[in-house]
């Protein structure tokens, strides 16, 4: 039997009709969703070995510097959990991050306080990374809320700033140190000079993604990024400190990062 013309581009009509409602619906559903892995991403030596162990064991063992991925589920409450992975920061492996994007609901950039004064320069660059990557993912893809830990509070010589908590100290010289060597890779990229990475030799970065909302030629702030809001917290893992007395206390140092993953589970 002859189908007419009218009823075959009806049917037709519907069909493409279908599938792009199908797909709308299935782009805005991921967009809206994000894994269930918080990322540990950081130069090496920072703490983030340490900050995975007090978190699954409760107390930091002794660490020493990760050459490979290292991951576990963390019951954060009895409703909630999250699977953490511990990311390398050495320079030639510090990308493998990226493998993890996908799964990805949070990252935590880990910044060792008590140094970042020497090397802001090469953990800027570090975070310039992440802060690439975040900046470059698709559309289709929900980006990772983001904090920068500022780690080893407690090793930080208060001189006479004593009256102030070490965590508010700590996290201050962070956001200081990077918002200023950020502000020199923006600077020098504006200026059509390369910046220097750390992936290999003599290798030069032409990432942007330091983009903010600020008064034109301002200088470089988090508040002001136009990649996403950016949290800050202080925390320390002492690996000399016994669950035991961590029950006492009531407190394992890493207080400001349970309660900013508690806000985003």
């Amino acid at each position: 039997m002859d189908v007419p013309p009218v009823v075959l581009l009806s049917f037709i009509a519907a069909v493409l009709l279908t599938r792009r409602v199908v797909y709308l619906a299935f782009s805005r559903q991921r967009s809206g969703s994000r894994g269930n892995a918080l990322l540990l991403i950081g130069p090496p030596d920072a703490g983030k070995t340490a900050i995975l162990s007090q978190l699954v064991y409760g107390q930091a063992l002794q660490t020493h510097t990760s050459l490979q991925t290292n991951s576990s589920l963390v019951n954060l409450s009895p409703q909630k959990s999250i699977r953490v992975v511990d990311v390398p920061g050495h320079p030639r492996i510090r990308d493998q991050f990226r493998e993890h994007l996908d799964d990805a609901k949070a990252i935590a950039f880990v910044v060792d306080a008590s140094t970042v004064s020497r090397n802001g320069a090469v953990v800027a660059e570090h975070l310039h990374n992440i802060l690439h990557a975040l900046s470059s993912l698709p559309p289709s893809q929900a980006t990772p809320s983001l904090i920068i830990l500022a780690h080893k509070y407690d090793l930080l010589n208060t001189g006479n700033q004593a009256n102030t908590a070490s965590d508010v100290l700590a996290v201050n010289r962070v956001k200081s140190v990077l918002e200023r060597e950020l502000q020199k890779r923006r600077a020098s990229q504006k200026g059509g000079v390369g910046v220097e990475g750390l992936g290999g030799e003599d290798e030069k970065s032409d990432m942007g993604s330091l983009d903010c909302a600020g008064p034109s030629g301002g200088s470089f702030k988090f508040s002001d990024w136009e990649g996403g809001e950016i949290s800050f917290g202080g925390t320390s893992a002492k690996a000399t400190q016994a669950s035991d007395d961590l029950e006492k206390s009531g407190e394992d140092g890493l207080v400001s990062l349970r309660e900013w993953l508690d806000t985003i589970i």
